[in-house]
């Protein structure tokens, strides 16, 4: 959550700013910041709050200046208001700083180091930076001051930091939160994302817990908190401008929808041989030595993990828990004797998640990241890796990752199963299956109009709707209700079917919206009898049903796919009915309110 953005050595400072950070906004919307020094005595600092277009308005032509810090936020300490916007400076207006991340102590070093300074903002950010300006103002350099603060915070950070007096140096650091160094001609950049910045560079270094760096225009030098020095090289991202564009789309979200086939056949490419799978044997080996999986993710990676779980424990004869990252992490249960733990994030920056992982790792136990992001920080920690291969996701909402993340899993449990000689994993043809899934997606988006008119005659001026279904078709409703209610701000619940009538069944009253999901074969005539019964209490029942199990009234039929894999299929219909809920309500698809893409902070 919140984007960062430098420019040093640039005289584009300005323009490389906003356009950076028009492209994080997708980590937070409620407002924005610019900091330009030309490096000859004359700078300016422009916060607004709101989308990044009300920065650009007020950003006038003078504007100008060859280092520069900028930043986009997501609200955790103090409403979006000016004052509350970064970037934050000292009172002084020496030092210039913009902050991802939350800090712990910020209210104990106001009390011990701070007592004496007037706060303009409510953030742990502008405690920061006051206590930078306290150290220097008694005596130490910038650099000095810098990381004496940073010796006595506490908490997830990302900092870029500005001292007028050195305005030819950007100081740098992190913690828990993300931030890359890029590297230009003649200029050096600074970023939450790659993405921000690859119209002007595709190199780019990554910075490690608890190193300072001291960015200039032609040099980058790397040290840890106590000055030893650090060398590392730069890595190339390579994604096509495409990506990160919306193209001829209105929004990223349908985009990202109807790219769903196409990252299917990706993933069936890079993974399978023609039934061969493409999986790092050392992760196979130390996989078959487990006695339990844990799958660790939050929001909709946790939905994909609850259908992986089914994949699994089917093909791979392994128990599987699937756990809230948020909570495993403090109210870690009892594990088994040999677990192995998966991580689950599109980003690989979620902070919940990696909080667990760094648990895992003191315990010395074997990890794997499942990720859209290769170089993020739960792919770095992790022992192993596997890549979504979805692309670029930009709408809050995801969409591609979540079906990406189904397949990856399923792509695993073959390899594992496999290995240990399981039948189910030897019979399954996987490269066949991902081929119908991209079919059969590419089938029900080509359908979009049908789903519009759903949205409107099963949601307009409805408050509440729920999803039910049995097995994998639980799992998924929790998934459908998220992405309804998370851009739409109708109130969805996910329900198992069969619970209905242990109490839920009170909140059905006349024409209830209730989606119902039919792929489950042992569960299949057990959900049409609950189905029954919230009509008889008259809610409006659609039916999304697998082609195996329809029957004549049943209003979506869905094209063939293995029951295990159906979230693969079954899910469009609900992104889409979600998106197009949202849509007629006239809310921002791509940004809903209150959310933020990449949670970076616990």
């Amino acid at each position: 959550m919140c984007g960062i953005v430098g420019v040093i050595g640039n005289t584009e400072t300005t323009d490389i700013l906003l356009n950076g950070l028009e492209k994080l906004e997708y980590r937070g919307y409620d407002s924005a910041g610019i900091y330009v020094n030309d490096q000859n005595g004359k700078d300016f600092l422009v916060k607004e709050v709101g989308k990044i277009s009300q920065l650009r308005n007020a950003v006038g032509p003078d504007v100008q200046g060859i280092t520069g810090i900028g930043h986009t936020r997501w609200a955790t300490h103090g409403e979006p208001t000016v004052d509350n916007a970064h970037p934050h400076f000292s009172s002084d207006d020496r030092f210039y700083l913009v902050h991802n991340g939350v800090l712990t102590n910020f209210n104990e070093i106001k009390s011990e180091y701070l007592s004496d300074v007037q706060f303009r903002s409510e953030t742990d950010t502008e405690v920061a930076v006051q206590l930078i300006s306290k150290f220097a103002n008694e005596g130490l350099s910038a650099e000095d001051a810098f990381r004496k603060a940073l010796g006595i915070i506490e908490g997830s950070y990302a900092f870029g930091l500005v001292d007028t007096q050195e305005p030819d140096k950007i100081f740098v650091a992190k913690s828990k939160s993300p931030l890359l160094i890029g590297l230009g001609d003649g200029f050096n950049v600074i970023c939450s994302d790659a993405m921000a910045m690859l119209d002007r560079t595709n190199k780019f270094v990554e910075i490690h817990d608890g190193e300072v760096v001291i960015l200039e225009k032609d040099k980058v030098s790397i040290s840890k908190l106590d000055g030893t020095p650090v060398e590392r090289e730069y890595y190339t991202v390579d994604i096509d401008a495409n990506d990160i564009s919306k193209g001829t789309y209105d929004t990223f979200m349908l985009k990202e929808i109807d790219e769903q086939p196409v990252v299917m056949r990706k993933i069936s490419s890079h993974y399978l041989d023609g039934n061969k799978v493409n999986v790092d044997p050392a992760l196979i080996n130390e996989l078959k030595e487990a006695d339990r999986l844990y799958i660790i993710a939050a929001g909709t990676s946790y939905h994909a993990g609850l259908a992986g779980k089914e994949i699994f424990e089917k093909l791979c004869d392994i128990p599987v828990d699937v756990e809230v990252a948020s909570e495993f992490g403090y109210h870690m249960p009892k594990l088994s004797k040999k677990p192995f733990f998966l991580f689950l994030s599109q980003s690989g920056e979620t902070a919940d998640s990696r909080q667990v992982l760094v648990k895992v790792n003191e315990l010395g136990l074997p990890s794997l990241t499942m990720t859209n992001v290769p170089n993020s920080t739960l792919s770095r920690e992790a022992n192993y890796t596997m890549e979504l291969l979805a692309g670029p996701e930009i709408a809050v909402a995801s969409t591609k990752a979540y079906t990406a993340n189904i397949a990856v899993e399923a792509v695993l449990a073959k390899a594992l199963g496999e290995a240990k000689g399981i039948q189910a994993a030897i019979d399954l043809d996987l490269k066949a299956q991902l081929a119908m899934a991209a079919n059969g997606i590419q089938t029900i988006i080509d359908e979009k109009s049908l789903f519009e008119g759903i949205a409107r005659d099963y949601l307009t001026d409805k408050r509440d709707a729920f999803y039910i279904g049995r097995g994998v078709d639980y799992a998924l409703s929790l998934e459908a209700a998220l992405k309804l209610k998370e851009i739409s701000y109708i109130h969805s619940e996910g329900f198992a079917a069969g619970e209905l009538k242990h109490g839920t069944i009170s909140l059905i009253e006349k024409d209830t919206p209730v989606f119902a999901f039919i792929s489950d074969k042992i569960g299949q005539d057990h959900t049409r009898g609950n189905i029954k019964e919230v009509e008889a209490r008259g809610a409006k029942v659609l039916r999304i049903v697998s082609s195996d199990f329809a029957q004549e009234g049943d209003q979506i039929v869905l094209p063939e796919i293995d029951q295990m894999i159906s979230p693969l299929i079954s899910v469009v219909p609900a992104q889409l009915i979600a998106y197009y809920a949202s849509l007629q309500r006239g809310n921002n698809v791509d940004q809903p309110r209150n959310l933020a893409k990449s949670v970076t902070v616990e």
